[in-house]
């Protein structure tokens, strides 16, 4: 059964959370924290280590309350069970939903068409486990009998930005390999990475559903031509090129073995794949330890969203307050600041993950939405934020919401720069939250013996604060927890588009500039 069609606007929820808006616009964070000694403990979820810290939120509990009722009159339960059962819920690609069957950690039955997926599943996570293990340990060797040094990953989109991401994440636990990755058509990018590499040591990943990708293709047809003028031949390619793939013809002919073929599956999607065979690149990067690691934090995740109650449910929460910003504040943006150098490339990611999938103007009907749809996601590392654009935050005319995510601990245990870093992380919520009067910037220029400033300096220096914004902290950055992060954002972006009334799942809009571009190209 498809998932239930209704127009969010039309529920007694959203009417109550309209007049819920109409008075509580403007309401005062610090005066809901005085009325309520417990708002912080009430408005905090736990799973495990990972605390969701949503108090400095313009929301009561009336609000939170109509924000639940409005899941609940969507049927939101039933829209989970039906991903999580393998209904086709894409229905415009006649399709199941069921990345979550990559990490399925109870192996309990996911069925597609009355077959049990899981078997495959497994098998294919065997079969990364064991070519993983014999390039790490230098048993698979290059096509002169070296061993494996180098490993590139050509792919894009979801096939590059998830691996990429994670990769990135988790550098703290990469092992001898180096790790590379082009996704980019640009052929400089592509020089500029391979120029170095012995072509005898390196690996080339090839990651593309249909073996059809314009980009991909393009990159790996150029790899392969620098590889053969080295020295190698067309019979040289099945020691130095392995693919992910459902297109085996295609890959046979670029002369990739069989054995060397790693299985993808059409109900999972591009954005939502790293946890499948387009991981290979962080097997081989961090071993397949980590890698199942990572599908375990995501699979406790996966248990929390689907039968936590709505109340308590991270994701869910998440997304509620993201609809009251995006659709009643009329915000268009949210900010996403980790601070952790390592996840640099976090922000890129779930640009993908949310971006691609509700950038929506039709509904499920397939009628023109007549309220706001997806929210544009963007963000970079903290501190490096406090000196670029959270002046804009926090002066700025525009109303955005900001998730910090933090960690207790550092990998390499320097407490002085953690301490720092913490610091930072607590003090830019807690300065969005309560902001700078009048009468404290008149004390602290007193203070500071500039009276005769006063009146020059005062509407500058004065922070309105009555800004958003939620805290995820973990105990540390460890694959597992990433692993859960990832899922959190995954969940919360189905809960939204799924109240939006939208397929999110799709994603024709990225096809018309390349059908313009073949033609550009003709």
């Amino acid at each position: 059964m498809a998932l239930k069609n209704q127009n969010p606007t039309t529920t007694n929820a959203w009417k109550n959370l309209q007049e819920s808006y109409q008075k509580n616009k403007n309401v005062d964070m610090k005066k809901l924290f005085l009325q309520d000694v417990n708002r912080k403990e009430k408005y905090t979820l736990k799973l495990d280590s990972f605390t969701v810290d949503y108090s400095k939120n313009r929301i009561n509990d009336e609000t939170f309350d109509y924000l639940l009722a409005l899941a609940d009159e969507v049927d939101l339960k039933d829209g989970i069970e039906k991903m999580f059962t393998g209904d086709i819920i894409n229905v415009t690609e006649n399709r199941a939903v069921l990345h979550i069957a990559l990490r399925n950690k109870s192996n309990s039955p996911v069925f597609v068409a009355e077959n049990n997926v899981m078997d495959e599943v497994n098998d294919t996570l065997q079969k990364m486990k064991t070519f993983s293990e014999k390039v790490i340990s230098g048993n698979h060797k290059g096509y002169t009998g070296k061993a494996i040094t180098d490993v590139v990953n050509i792919g894009i989109g979801g096939s590059d930005l998830g691996p990429r991401m994670v990769v990135d994440a988790l550098q703290y636990y990469k092992n001898h390999l180096k790790s590379h990755f082009i996704s980019n058509i640009d052929g400089d990018h592509v020089m500029e990475t391979i120029k170095e590499l012995n072509p005898e040591t390196t690996l080339f990943v090839i990651v593309s559903k249909t073996f059809t990708t314009q980009e991909t293709l393009t990159n790996a047809e150029t790899i392969k031509k620098w590889f053969l003028s080295k020295g190698a031949t067309q019979q040289d390619i099945q020691h130095n090129f392995v693919a992910v793939s459902t297109n085996l013809e295609k890959v046979a002919e670029f002369g990739i073995a069989a054995n060397n073929i790693f299985t993808m599956w059409d109900w999972v999607g591009g954005r939502y794949s790293l946890w499948s065979a387009v991981g290979l690149s962080i097997c081989l990067a961090l071993g397949y330890d980590n890698f199942d690691q990572l599908l375990t934090g995501a699979y406790e995740m996966d248990q929390h969203f689907r039968t936590a109650s709505f109340n308590q449910n991270i994701p869910i929460v998440l997304a509620l307050i993201s609809i009251w910003y995006n659709n009643f504040f009329e915000t268009d943006a949210e900010v996403v600041i980790p601070y952790s150098q390592y996840l640099t490339q976090f922000v890129p990611y779930l640009q993908q993950g949310s971006m691609e999938s509700n950038g929506k103007s039709v509904d499920r009907d397939g009628n023109p939405v007549n309220y706001q749809t997806g929210n544009i996601i963007w963000g970079n590392t903290g501190t490096n934020v406090q000196h670029a654009f959270m002046q804009l935050v926090h002066q700025g005319t525009k109303l955005i919401p900001v998730d910090f995510i933090g960690f207790k601990q550092s990998l390499y245990g320097n407490e002085d720069h953690h301490n720092k870093l913490m610091a930072n992380f607590y003090a830019q919520a807690e300065a969005l939250y309560q902001g700078k009067t009048k009468e404290e910037v008149h004390l602290e220029l007193k203070t500071a013996g500039q009276q005769d400033k006063i009146a020059k300096l005062l509407p500058f220096k004065i922070f309105e604060g009555n800004k958003p914004s939620n805290t995820l902290v973990m105990d540390k950055l460890s694959p597992k927890n990433l692993g859960k992060l990832i899922a959190t954002y995954e969940h919360k972006t189905f809960v939204q588009g799924y109240i939006w009334n939208i397929y999110s799942f799709d994603q024709f809009g990225v096809e018309l500039g390349k059908e313009l571009a073949k033609k550009f190209l003709a």
